[in-house]
């Protein structure tokens, strides 16, 4: 899972990314200090693979992991070329979600950029995201007016297949024209799949950090500015994790117990990284299988509603052409059994076929023949 943080200049982007990657991106007070996208890569936390090790005492220990890239901020007229352009706007097309990070504070010494990299102006919430998804629909008004154009020209031959295409990408260009993003696009089933394979920007999964000083983020129902954001993500569908991306900062630097202490004496069951994960997995509906052995225990990410030899075929595709079975006990019951071996005994390990859907939280050992 690759996730894109975007955002205005000087919104926090890069001290978020710094505090959630621990990689060192540079981070300052003026425009452009991200040209070139940052990479980090995060281990997913998962007690129930902690457990497993524990259990088994693996000659390795595999988390899932989620991608991160720190995207330049992104100005006004970005669609256009302005200030490093759809250079950035590319960045983000090669993702699967964005985390648009949002500034909720006030601070004269951090200047608040819009259009103009020399213009310091006013906080505004509401008017920075639009600003994004301005240049994230404009980006994809032209390639769905591209799509419509192709598909009319191949129209001619007579077949209905891209008639029907060029329809559907003038009705989603009109869409786009009008200023409102392709998530908010209504159509069928058959539609959506079309549009799907355009890759579009606004099309995207949008988590918002709404990024707030220490005493905003210590009084959220205060926080007018978080409101505003929450309001706006309930109308689009889309979350809000509140987020002090300089507390982040200061918490990424301790270990174990510090980094508990520390969140317990400011009131936080979870680092944002946590709750960052949890957004992202729910966001996109991604659960965790697990595998399990002396040789290595492992967590797959996978699309929840996704079949055993599909998943399967996460590790490798020879097992899922060869699938005859999966032999398979969800976590909660194998702990509550105190083993795999107590749980088989109670008849509670479970042979499952092809048309099983696996579970956030399944220890699964695939049975296959090539």
């Amino acid at each position: 899972m690759k996730l894109g943080i975007v955002g205005l200049p000087n919104v926090g982007k890069s001290t978020l990314f710094n505090a959630i990657t621990n990689a060192g991106a540079e981070s300052a007070n003026y425009p452009f200090c991200t040209i070139e996208p940052n990479v980090g890569m995060v281990s997913v936390p998962d007690e129930r693979l902690d457990r497993l090790a524990e259990m088994y005492h693996p000659k390795k220990k595999t988390p899932a992991v989620i991608e991160f890239v720190d995207i330049a901020g992104l100005v006004k007229g970005a669609s256009q070329g302005a200030g490093l352009g759809n250079k950035f706007l590319e960045n983000i097309r090669r993702t699967d979600a964005i985390v648009h990070v949002v500034r909720c504070f006030d601070d004269e010494n951090i200047m608040h950029v819009v259009a103009d990299a020399s213009t310091n102006v006013p906080v505004d919430p509401l008017g920075d995201i639009e600003t994004i998804d301005l240049e994230l629909i404009m980006a994809d008004l032209e390639m769905a007016k591209r799509r419509a154009e192709k598909a009319q020209k191949m129209a001619k031959s007579g077949d209905k297949k891209f008639a029907r295409e060029a329809e559907v990408f003038s009705a989603l260009a009109a869409h786009l024209d009008g200023g409102k993003s392709a998530r908010t696009f209504e159509c069928g089933k058959d539609e959506a799949e079309l549009i799907a394979t355009a890759d579009l920007l606004s099309l995207k999964p949008v988590i918002y950090a709404a990024n707030m000083d220490e005493d905003g983020f210590a009084d959220q129902e205060g926080n007018e500015y978080l409101r505003q954001v929450r309001a706006h993500a309930e109308q689009e569908g889309a979350q809000v994790l509140p987020i002090c991306a300089k507390l982040e900062q200061d918490i990424a630097e301790l270990d174990g117990e510090d980094r508990q202490m520390f969140l317990d004496e400011l009131g936080i069951a979870e680092s944002g990284l946590d709750r960052l994960i949890k957004c992202s997995y729910a966001l996109l509906g991604l659960i965790s299988f697990l595998t399990y052995g002396e040789d290595e225990c492992r967590a797959w990410t996978i699309k929840n509603g996704t079949k055993a030899p599909q998943a399967a075929g996460k590790i490798h595709s020879d097992i899922e052409r060869g699938f005859i079975r999966a032999e398979t006990i969800n976590f909660s019951e194998m702990i509550a059994c105190g083993s795999v071996a107590a749980a088989k005994e109670k008849g509670l390990l479970r042979s499952e076929g092809k048309d099983y859907v696996v579970r956030d939280g399944d220890m699964i050992y695939f049975r296959f023949n090539v």
